[in-house]
């Protein structure tokens, strides 16, 4: 499902993104006084601020993924912030950082690889909440196929969707296992790599989600073998990330403030009670094509990905950032002027 845009297309988005204007400042609204006795005082009128409005944009169409957003915007989470939150899903995939980046969206989902390439790119974008605590990328295998390892892997077929980050994590697990990427044949499938390895094109996959694909395909008769990267010496890093511009960090950190902490409640909301907020999404998206079978069955595969052991909903750890990005950096996936520390900001988080 997860679907990795090349960083190229996301900074010519920003190009084509009218830069938004800085949001409205909040306007009083005076509410008249009830009359009084005239030996009593008089009551001023009470001043009270409309809603900020807030734009989210989705990493992808609707989806298991997305229910503790929907959860903070069905339970009143944000109301209680006195936000107005639009959530949307993006028109183009490609351009979600950079509508971002100009402040035509507000926040939006995105992946922690590819927001540190971003940022590498002068995309002045930054996390400020931890959603997916693990990796949900993974090398699929069909269980027929008795392939669990990666090392197994030499002299087979993977298919991949043709993009390096993909690659790096194939060659790290598979030199954890005593082989490498050349022992095995790469097949670029593009964004067809389940129905490859249901046709038999190729003996494993990598770049799909195990709380998606993996349903999906089970439900076509293809039952497979998820091997996770971070036990093969991929660090576990965050699949999604909730990210906000840099401008917003600085001049805007009430607004960042009130909106992580709903979004934080509507997401442990939703990890007590998965299947409500699965229902609670598809109460707020009645015209979305929403596959409620799948959502369903990996909305119970998410809910533990969205608690850090002993930390709240949403943290992010200083950490797994910098494990990340020394990682890539040997990967030559981002060069040596990348600091973890730029990248996000823990403190909305606590």
């Amino acid at each position: 499902m997860k679907k990795l845009v090349l960083l190229v297309a996301i900074v010519a988005s920003i190009a084509i993104v009218a830069c938004a204007s800085d949001s409205e400042e909040s306007t009083p609204v005076s509410v008249a006084p009830t009359a009084v006795p005239a030996t009593a005082t008089s009551v001023p009128p009470i001043e009270v601020p409309e809603p900020d409005d807030v734009v989210v944009t989705l990493d992808w169409f609707q989806n298991a993924n997305h229910v503790g957003v929907y959860e903070a915007v069905g339970k009143g989470f944000f109301e209680d912030e006195n936000l107005n939150v639009s959530v949307e899903p993006p028109a183009d995939p490609a351009a979600i950082l950079g509508l971002v980046a100009t402040g035509e969206s507000d926040f939006a989902f995105y992946y922690q690889p590819d927001l540190l390439q971003a940022r590498q790119e002068g995309i002045p974008v930054v996390a400020v909440a931890g959603i997916v605590q693990r990796p949900l990328n993974s090398i699929m295998t069909l269980a027929s196929s008795g392939i669990t390892e990666p090392g197994q892997l030499a002299g087979k077929k993977v298919g991949t969707p043709g993009l390096p980050w993909n690659d790096a994590m194939l060659d790290t697990m598979l030199k954890a296992d005593g082989a490498s990427i050349d022992d095995v044949e790469v097949v670029d499938l593009g964004w067809n790599v389940s129905p490859g390895l249901m046709a038999g094109e190729v003996d494993a996959i990598i770049g799909v989600y195990w709380t998606y694909e993996s349903i999906i395909m089970g439900n076509a008769g293809h039952e497979t073998t998820v091997i996770y990267p971070y036990e093969w010496d991929v660090p576990n890093y965050y699949e999604l990330v909730l990210v906000t511009s840099e401008d917003n960090v600085k001049n805007n950190p009430e607004l960042v403030e009130r909106f992580v902490r709903a979004f934080n409640k509507g997401y442990a909301q939703a990890a007590s009670d998965p299947q409500g907020s699965v229902d609670t999404m598809l109460e707020l998206n009645p015209e979305a094509e929403i596959d409620e079978p799948t959502d369903r069955e990996g909305v119970e595969l998410l809910a533990p990905l969205w608690k850090s052991e002993g930390a709240p909903v949403g943290s992010l750890s200083s950490e797994r950032w910098e494990s990340l990005v020394e990682w890539m950096k040997s990967q030559d996936l981002l060069d040596d002027s990348q600091n973890a520390a730029d990248a996000f900001d823990a403190s909305f988080s606590k």
